[in-house]
């Protein structure tokens, strides 16, 4: 091989790698950066672009699309001095390619420790119960502060997740004891409203009973009294008619009222409960016969008034 035929494959060679260097295609969700003698000057878009070799070069390759770093765990002493491990994520965007490349050294790492910092920071002026129970308020503290201080770097905090707070085990164990003694607690307290409640309410139902009862009683006495009142009215009553009956000359009705009396007489003693024997009258017609006698006076007795009394004189006669 001759020395042009070696200079010829050179000069292919270089035009080769010459043109390689002017032509520049960036893929679909990055940004290059371009260095003209090693200073920054512009910013590639996704494409295809020529650059002059040797004058102008890549300085930076930039991912634009949304990206997430993995918090490694730490120890965080809480506000109570309770030591924690917490780690999390991290989803960020980079907006501007150049102060990505150019204003921080080791982005990641640098957002990295400001998470980690920002974490300590908040969960250090909570107590461990708050600690556990406002995740989201942390997150959002974290987030704010983070973003802040990202924002001259060019790049956007999406969002901070707190994945796990572990506290040590023996504090867990405790914090489990008293949940359970807790519980127990608020169970013993509605068991004891449940017996209250029961005692109040079965305390209202006899009181509503001995009321209905008192009321009950108060109306039973009126209603014998207004009976005894009315059985009195009628016994008056009939006295009354029967002592007219007498003084009219009815005999019977005298009689009547012996007898409905004495009947009377016998149906109590016949229905006392310390009676075992009943004794009745041999001689029924001998009662009666007494109820006769009684008529029989007191129709003399009414008809002795009558014969005492002067006969009428008789009309004089015409012409007499």
């Amino acid at each position: 091989m001759g020395l042009g035929s070696l200079l010829t494959i050179i000069l292919l060679i270089a035009g080769i790698v010459l043109l390689f260097k002017t032509v520049r295609m960036v893929p679909q969700g990055y940004e290059w950066t371009v260095e003209r003698f090693g200073r920054y000057t512009h910013t590639l878009t996704p494409g295809l672009h020529f650059l002059v070799p040797v004058v102008y070069g890549i300085g930076r390759k930039v991912n634009m699309m949304e990206q997430v770093l993995e918090v490694p765990s730490q120890d965080v002493i809480t506000k109570d001095n309770a030591v924690v491990k917490v780690d999390g994520i991290v989803f960020f965007q980079v907006l501007d390619a150049a102060k990505a490349a150019y204003e921080v050294a080791t982005l990641e790492i640098a957002i990295l420790n400001l998470v980690m910092t920002n974490i300590r920071t908040a969960i250090g002026s909570m107590d461990l119960d708050e600690s556990l129970s406002k995740r989201d308020e942390i997150n959002a503290k974290v987030l704010v502060a983070v973003d802040q201080a990202t924002h001259p770097w060019g790049i956007k905090v999406n969002r901070i997740e707190l994945k796990d707070i572990a506290p040590p085990r023996d504090l867990v164990e405790a914090m489990a004891r008293q949940m359970k003694a807790e519980r127990e607690k608020r169970a013993n307290i509605l068991e004891a409203e449940g017996f209250r409640q029961a005692a109040i309410l079965k305390a209202e139902g006899e009181k509503q009973s001995t009321i209905l009862e008192a009321e009950g009683n108060r109306e039973a006495a009126f209603r014998a009294a207004e009976a005894r009142e009315r059985q009195a009215e009628a016994e008056a009553k009939a006295t009354q008619l029967v002592s007219d009956a007498i003084s009219s000359g009815n005999v019977q009705a005298i009689n009547y009222f012996v007898a409905q009396k004495y009947i009377e007489a016998f149906k109590s003693l016949a229905e006392a409960p310390n009676q075992k024997f009943v004794m009745m009258p041999m001689e029924s017609a001998g009662v009666i016969g007494s109820l006769g006698g009684i008529a029989e006076l007191a129709k003399e007795a009414l008809e002795r008034p009558r014969a005492a009394m002067p006969a009428p004189a008789a009309a004089p006669r015409a012409g007499g």
